[in-house]
């Protein structure tokens, strides 16, 4: 039977490349300095005991209250130990994280989209560009201070037979929502609801 792989042995084995980790449901949690990702993902794919040599994940949160605003989080699995880590590495806008694409071909989509998305970019990358937004999109949509409506309104007129680009313009004031029932508090009468009301 397999072994699981528990945070002293990954300690152990990487030593000064983490910055310290902890264990969550039962997962071990690594946090890793930018520089250091490479060599510590190098560490987890190659070691004999360890064999994390499945890439599962990649993927991008934003905490805008940090100085060090964005999380890059690294899902990996070793089916030969049964185990699984997650690696964390903190930056910021303007700090670019070495790409896993040598030894993960894996992450080639998953850096693209936390790049898409988020805007982090990854050094060393073949081909760094968006991959779920359009050609012309601004900014980067899973950010906390991205507008919630978006820059651009993408239609297709069937006057002029194509697809328009038209900055967003809002049909409706802003609602005031008091997080009550929906049925029940409100200032403002509900569609549907004058009759009910009369």
């Amino acid at each position: 039977m397999a072994m699981t792989i528990d945070l002293q042995t990954l300690q152990a084995k990487l030593g000064g490349a983490i910055l310290g980790g902890e264990t969550s449901y039962g997962e071990v949690i690594l946090h890793v300095e930018p520089a250091q990702i490479l060599s510590v993902l190098k560490t987890l794919h190659d070691d004999a005991d360890l064999r994390f040599v499945s890439f599962i994940d990649l993927c991008g949160a934003d905490y805008p209250e940090r100085e060090k605003r964005f999380d890059v989080v690294y899902h990996l699995l070793s089916p030969y130990k049964n185990a699984r880590v997650r690696l964390k590495v903190q930056v910021d806008e303007a700090t670019e994280v070495p790409t896993a694409c040598s030894l993960f071909p894996a992450a080639d989509w998953f850096e693209r989209e936390v790049y898409d998305l988020y805007g982090v970019v990854f050094s060393g990358h073949p081909d760094l560009r968006r991959i779920l937004t359009d050609y012309g999109f601004s900014g980067h949509p899973l950010r906390k201070d991205f507008p919630v409506t978006g820059h651009v309104e993408v239609r297709y007129d069937d006057e002029k037979k194509r697809v328009v680009y038209e900055p967003v313009k809002l049909v409706q004031e802003m609602r005031q929502f008091d997080y009550l029932s929906p049925w029940e508090g409100t200032e403002y009468v509900l569609p549907g609801d004058e009759k009910a009301k009369s």
